[in-house]
Parts: C-alpha cells; structure tokens; sequence
C-alpha cells in the first residue's frame, strides 16, 4: 500500500504511542481457514449489497466450542455448518458462533448470510451527485489494514492465508475485477454474475472487488495478461502511466529471483480512492490521480513509483505474507526501496542515488518534528498507526544499508533466499535475518539492533583539518545526539585525489566524539565521510571551503557533491555565490542541480537572485522548480519580476508554474508590499484560467493566495474554492489554505474561517477530513480544539482520529495550555447551549406535530 503523507509541521516531537496504545498480538487460531467463498449481489443505486461467505476452516484442535470471527456493522441473518443452522451472538463488531458440535480433526464449512447497507469502510460506493454530476458510478474495496471485517465477516488478520472466491452479480453494463483468474460471466437478464478464483493462498487484507464501466487495456508478460482498467475516456492517460508495467514485472521477477507468481496482474484506476495505492493479490488497485496527461509526464515521476511500488508487494506482502502488522516494514520498505531499484535500472545510478535521499529526508523529517519510534513495535492503538514515513522510507533506507554491506552480488542472493524459502508463507524480521545469515553468512543483527528494533540515527558532525608540516589529516567525528543513543558502526572515510586512487579507512565510530589522525603521502583533494553514503543518518562538515568546492566539482557521487553545496553555503559570502552559481550552470546531474539552486536561496543576496534566474533556463523541470522556488525566498524586486513573468508567460511544467503561483503569494512584504493587489489579481486570473490536470496549477494559486495572511481580499477567494463542486484536489488545498491564512486575519474573519472548518468537518471523506485537520491544527484558537475533537470523536477512521489528535496538541502548543483549557471548556459550554437551544425547537416542532 502506498502511504498518505501526513503535513508535519510542529517542531517539537511527540510520542508515538498516543494514550490509549497497547501490546498487539495475533489472536489464538482456532484452525486453519482453507478457502473463503463470497457470494455476493451488489444493488449499486442503493449502496447496499447482500449475498453469503463461505469459510472452510480445519480445526487445529478438538473440543472447539465456540468461533469468534470479525464482523463490523454486518447484517447477520444467519450462520450455517454443513446445512444446519448455528446459533451465534453478534454485538455488531465480533461474531461468535456456538457450534452445535465441537470441532473434531474434520474440516468445517460455516456458511454465512448477510447483507450491508451503505458501508462506511472495507466496500465503498461512488457515483455522481448534485455537487460532482460527472463523477463515475464506481464500486471498490479497500481491505488494509483491518477493513475487511467491514464487507464480509472473517478473521481479519494477515497471519491466516487462504485460497478464495468471488462471485459476484451486478448490473450491466458495469463490470467486475478481482484476485486471480475469471472463471466465468454469465449474463442474467439486466445483469452478469463475475465469478473470480483466487486458487494461491493470501490474507484477508488482499482480497478485493472493483466495479465500474471500465475502459480495458490488454498487455503481456510470457504470456501472462497485464491489463489496465481505467474510465472510459482516459485509455490514452492509462497507457501513459501503466505502460511500463510488463518490464518491471520483468525486472522484478529478475531482482527477487521468482517469477511473477499469479495468473495475472490487473492494475485498476478507480475515483476518491483514499491512498495512492493498494497491492490486492494480482489486482492491484491505484487512484485515478496516478494518470497524467503529456504535460505531466514531463516532470512526474510518482506515477511511475507507485506503479512500481504496487508491483513489487506481489512479491514482497503477497507472496511473502507477514505474519503481524508490527513487521510490515519487510513489505512496505522493500516496495519503497524498490521504487529505488527501479529508478537506478530506468534512469542511471545517481538518480537512483537521489531518489534515496528523498526518501531519507522524509524520514528524517518525521523524525525530527512528529514522533521517533522503533520500526517494529506492536504497542499502538490501530495497525494503520505504523504506516508512516518509519515503516515506508526508513525502511527503504534499511535495505539499502543491508545491500551496502554485502554488496550487490550477496544482497541479490539473500533477498533471493528469502523470497524462496518463505513464498506463500507469513514472516517476521527475523527470518529475513536468518535468510542473509543463511544465503551469506552475515550476522547484521547489529545494524537491526540499531536502526530496526529502537528509533532513530545517527547525527554526524563532521571537522576535517591538514596538518602540512607533518603531512597528517586529521578527522574529528561527533554524535551530536544524546549520549544514550549513540551508534556503533564502521563508517567508510576516502581520502581522494584528483589525479590517483582514494585511499579509504573503514572507521569504527561509536563515542560522542573520536578524532582520528591519517599520515599521507600528500594533502588530499576532498574527503568523503561515509564513502557512497550509504548509512542513514545526518552529516553536517565542517571543512575548509577549497575543500568542499573541490568536491562539489568533482566527486563522482552526487550525493556528496550536495553536502558539499550544503556546507559551502552555511560559509556564506560571494565566494561560496561564485561557487554555487558556477555548479547550477555546469553540473552534469539534474538532482545537483535541484540541490545547489535550493542553497543558492539560502544566501539572500542579490547576487544569489543573479545566479539563480539564470537556472530558470534550465532544461530539467525539476531545476526550474527550485530555481522558482528558491527566488520566491529572496524577496527582491527582480526575483518578484522574474516570477511574476514566468507566471504570466507559462511554463511546460505544471509544477513550476504551480511554485511561481505559490512563490509570488509569499512576497507581498517588506518593499514589495505595494505588490499586492497585483499579486492578488494575477492569481486570481490563474484560478479562472489554468485548469488543468489534478488541478496542479491552480492549486499552486491558492497556496500564493494563503501567504496573503492579512488580506480579506485572499481569504475570500479561497473560500470560493473550498466549496462542494470545485474539483476534489483544488478543494483539498483550498481548505488547507484557511489554515495558512488564518494568523493575520481580524477577529472576524477567523470565525468565519472556523465555521466554514466546522461545517467541512462533518463530511466523510477521508482526505476532506485529513485536510480539515491539517487546517485546524494551524490555527491559533481554542474552538479549533473543540472542532477537532468532534471530528476525532465523529469517525470511524483511525487514521484521521489520530492526525486529529496531534492537531490538537499543535493548537495546545500555541496557545499555552491554561489558557487553551479555559478557552476549551467555555466553546464547549457555548455548544451545549447551543445544543440545547436546538433540542428545545426540536421538541416544541414535534409538540406542533403531535
């Protein structure tokens, strides 16, 4: 599953287990479920569905009495084994069947008929309405974590694998995709029964039901059929994003040493999914937000990624199932290291390399400003908790640490290993352990120890000097986080030399601070701490600037050549200008690029707007962008104006015009003030002219829009947009924007923005409530407090109550806690008379009616 990036924006970090959070352990099986048979009617005008599932399950034990199977707001009518009927009680979360007989060592069928109406999670209904009338008629699943419970009763967690079943009646001319193989369409009157086969066991979580009037696109691996459904119309967008698939199945079936294990992989794009993506076995499904269009395709890579990253859970999630929810990090941070892979194979090893980083620093900044926390941890409130930037990107950067020490020869082997010895089997961490001990014979416990089983990383400073009389170097390395996490590894240092081969050390580094002394033949040109930086972790150096613009020039790893930008600008001054703009002219990588121009802005001078608006002609998106970005922080006459140009004349970038709309917002200061109302203007043109694909552009206007923090003006065209019928991503940004705008608008204004915050907040969509949480929790003022916690108490997603909950203490942050507290309860005191104001009308209408 690919993950929702949550906003992070407190700089204190918190907890991870919030209260409430407990030990999590699989429950005790009763047996082993075999197969699992639903047999379904779908009634898709009235959001319901109806029908029977099948479970047969051999018992692991005799004597068994009793079965507890998970059921969420399900309609039981009745429980069946082998024709008779069962009692059972039912409290609209668990199911408990009371067998007649006790089990024997015989396997048992339970036969359960149900219906749901108008499901809240696990089965989700979409079609048009008066506010979106073009939206599609569309019926998905979405099972991960423990969201299957919510469409058919089962035992909902991933430690059991079974074969299973759909059959599954539905109007015409609507059709139905599903795990495994079509056994049959059979056409009833108006509708067809779709039954799908599922013959290779799985979880609970993997099984999946889309339904909808899809567009079909045929493709092929050896033989194997890869399709791509997407609505009618688009073919030529899911062509686009898609198309590469039947050579990453290659790739992988290479990589991981296993051919593709399913009888086929079918790839559904459907609308208002609640997540980039999710792996069902052989079906995954994608949101509809992945297909680009030709503009996109220029600078878009994520596409690519989470087509990538679905791909590689058939083998790592589906195949290798985990046995609990506290070791997802072997699926989700092998598919985000293998967005890694493949952009290394597809597009050279640097971008490989910064596509890394990228996922590092998303880490790192979890890290730093939500929460720390071990990878694996079962103390939690919900499974879905652990999926965040730990379980994904950390993890990512594990198994690039775990490849770096074994090199590439014996990583292929071990991940080979492990795949083999563990398909269509669950795991925990530590078999992945024992299959590298067991292809290699490498112990890394040491590096789990560290980076797997606690929380956090190392945090390098890093001072370099020459001594030329004695021809010495001289290296001091500090841990500069608290004495109780320090890290003991053995980091590669290469001395390099520009005209003969590094010599490199490998350094046991493993106290608050170590200086190590290096007799040379002669002055090294450069120094790379963390040779091919490989280990995760932050590096600040400290050393001399000829240094460090010798290797910003010319060291052959980009990724050193940007900390070496980094360093270059903390000197400051003109040289290091001189330096910087000479790299975003000649530096042959575009990531560097990106990179220098972002330090390039750092250094507020006019010559650093000089050297930057010669980037805008650069001919990667991506640079423009940074370049954009990075003149919208130096706030200069001829930064606005080049911004202001650049938006006015367009760009073949989505982004970068989007970055120039936001860029500009954030410049109405200082001697620019006088720029408002032409900012305002300029961007309310972009917002009736530049529609275009996930509303990119304009939502980049609204961003510039929300830096207006003291004009009404602003606010009142970013309310326009927050209204039901503007284009669900335009609409998410514009009522995230009320949160960035709120802190310089009067009295007034801030109520106004808090009801509008109030009344969003009772809607049911997933992003629309993440979005209004991410509003609220920047808004100084107690009945934002009161808002959340409606919001939080309101819904049945365990991910919103806890994005929720952190929104609160954001707000608790700003305002203090006494006065937050006192400010809370007189809100709640005003919303019980207002409660109770309405419940007297109430009962007065009803005393009229009587």
């Amino acid at each position: 599953m690919s993950h929702l990036t949550i906003d992070t924006e407190n700089n204190q970090r918190q907890p991870f287990e919030l209260p409430g959070a407990k030990p999590h352990y699989n429950p005790d099986r009763p047996g082993q479920v075999n197969h699992i048979f639903l047999d379904l009617i779908i009634d898709i005008p009235q959001q319901s569905f109806q029908g029977s599932c099948q479970i047969t399950l051999t018992p692991i034990r005799q004597g068994i009495s009793s079965l507890t199977l998970d059921a969420v707001d399900l309609n039981i009518n009745s429980v069946f084994i082998e024709g008779i009927s069962q009692p059972f009680d039912y409290d609209r979360s668990l199911l408990t069947i009371h067998l007649l007989q006790p089990t024997t060592d015989k396997p048992i069928i339970l036969t359960i008929n149900y219906q749901v109406n108008q499901p809240q999670r696990g089965l989700y209904f979409i079609g048009p309405d008066e506010y979106y009338p073009d939206k599609p008629m569309q019926v998905w699943t979405q099972g991960e974590d423990e969201d299957s419970r919510f469409w058919f009763p089962c035992f909902d967690y991933p430690g059991q694998l079974a074969t299973s079943e759909i059959r599954v009646k539905i109007p015409q001319p609507y059709i139905a995709i599903s795990n495994g193989e079509l056994i049959s369409v059979e056409p009833v009157g108006e509708d067809r029964i779709y039954h799908w086969s599922q013959k290779q066991i799985h979880p609970t979580y993997l099984m999946t039901l889309a339904v909808g009037d899809f567009a079909e696109l045929c493709d092929s691996w050896n033989g194997v059929p890869v399709t791509y459904y997407v609505e009618k119309g688009r073919e030529e967008e899911g062509q686009r994003s898609m198309g590469k698939t039947p050579r990453m199945i290659e790739f992988f079936s290479q990589k991981f040493g296993y051919p593709y294990p399913y009888p086929k992989y079918a790839q559904v794009c459907v609308d208002d999914f609640i997540f980039g993506g999710m792996e069902n076995t052989s079906t995954t499904i994608l949101t509809d937000r992945c297909l680009i269009d030709q503009r996109a395709s220029i600078d878009h890579t994520w596409t690519e990624s989470l087509v990538a990253h679905e791909l590689a859970h058939q083998w790592f999630g589906d195949l290798v199932v985990i046995k609990h929810w506290s070791h997802a990090w072997i699926k989700e941070g092998m598919a985000s290291y293998s967005e890694v892979l493949w952009t290394e194979s597809e597009y050279g090893k640097a971008a490989g390399s910064y596509y890394l980083l990228g996922e590092a620093r998303s880490y790192l900044e979890e890290d730093t400003s939500r929460y720390r926390r071990p990878i694996v941890t079962h103390v939690y409130r919900e499974a879905i908790e652990l999926y965040d930037r730990h379980l994904y990107e950390k993890g990512a950067c594990v198994y690039h640490m775990i490849r770096s020490i074994l090199g590439e020869d014996l990583f292929g082997k071990a991940i080979q290993t492990f795949v083999r010895d563990n398909a269509h089997k669950t795991v925990e961490t530590v078999d992945l352990l024992r299959a590298i001990e067991k292809a290699t014979g490498y112990n890394l416990l040491f590096l789990f120890d560290q980076y797997v089983y606690r929380g956090g990383h190392p945090d390098y400073k890093v001072a370099y000097s020459w001594d030329n009389q004695n021809n010495l170097a001289q290296l001091t390395v500090t841990q500069t986080q608290d004495e109780k996490e320090l890290f003991d590894l053995k980091i590669p240092v290469a001395f390099a030399y520009l005209n003969s081969e590094d010599i490199t050390y490998n350094l046991r580094i493993h106290q608050k601070e170590q200086t190590f002394y290096f007799p040379l033949a002669q002055k090294p040109d450069f120094v790379k701490f963390d040779r091919g930086n490989n280990f995760l972790k932050t590096v600040t150096l400290e050393y001399p600037i000829g240094e460090l613009k010798a290797q910003l020039q010319q060291d052959t790893d980009p990724i050193s050549r940007i900390y070496a930008a980094i360093a270059i600008a903390k000197k400051g001054g003109l040289e290091a200008i001189e330096a910087l703009g000479t790299s975003l002219e000649n530096e042959p990588f575009w990531g560097v690029r990106v990179e220098v121009a972002k330090q390039l802005a750092t250094l507020g001078l006019d010559q650093a707007v000089t050297a930057l608006i010669k980037g805008l002609n650069d001919e990667k998106a991506q640079v423009r962008r940074a370049v954009v970005e990075g003149l919208s922080e130096i706030k200069t006459l001829d930064s606005y104006n080049a911004l202001k140009s650049l938006l006015e004349t367009g760009d073949a970038s989505y982004y970068v015009e989007a970055a120039a709309a936001r860029g500009l917002g954030s410049m109405a200061v200082g001697q620019l003030q006088n720029k408002e109302g032409e900012i305002i203007d300029l961007l309310n043109h972009v917002l009736q002219s530049r529609k275009g694909w996930n509303e990119v552009v304009r939502a980049g206007a609204i961003g510039g829009l929300s830096q207006l923090k003291t004009s009404p003006a602003a606010l009142e065209s970013i309310l326009t947009y927050t209204a039901l019928g503007t284009p669900q991503p335009l609409r998410l940004g514009a009522i995230r924007a009320l949160g960035a705008i709120s802190s310089g608008q009067s009295t007034d204004k801030l109520t106004v923005i808090l009801e509008r915050l109030e009344t969003i907040a009772k809607e049911t969509f997933f992003l629309t409530q993440v979005a209004v949480c991410n509003a609220l929790g920047q808004i100084e003022n107690a009945k934002a407090i009161v808002i959340l916690q409606a919001l939080s108490d309101r819904t049945p997603d365990g991910r919103v109550r806890r994005v929720a909950e952190e929104a609160v203490q954001k707000v608790q942050k700003k305002l203090g806690s006494e006065k937050a507290i006192q400010e809370i309860r007189e809100e709640l005191e005003k919303m019980k008379q207002e409660n109770q104001e309405l419940k007297s009308r109430l009962t007065k209408l009803e005393a009229k009616n009587g």
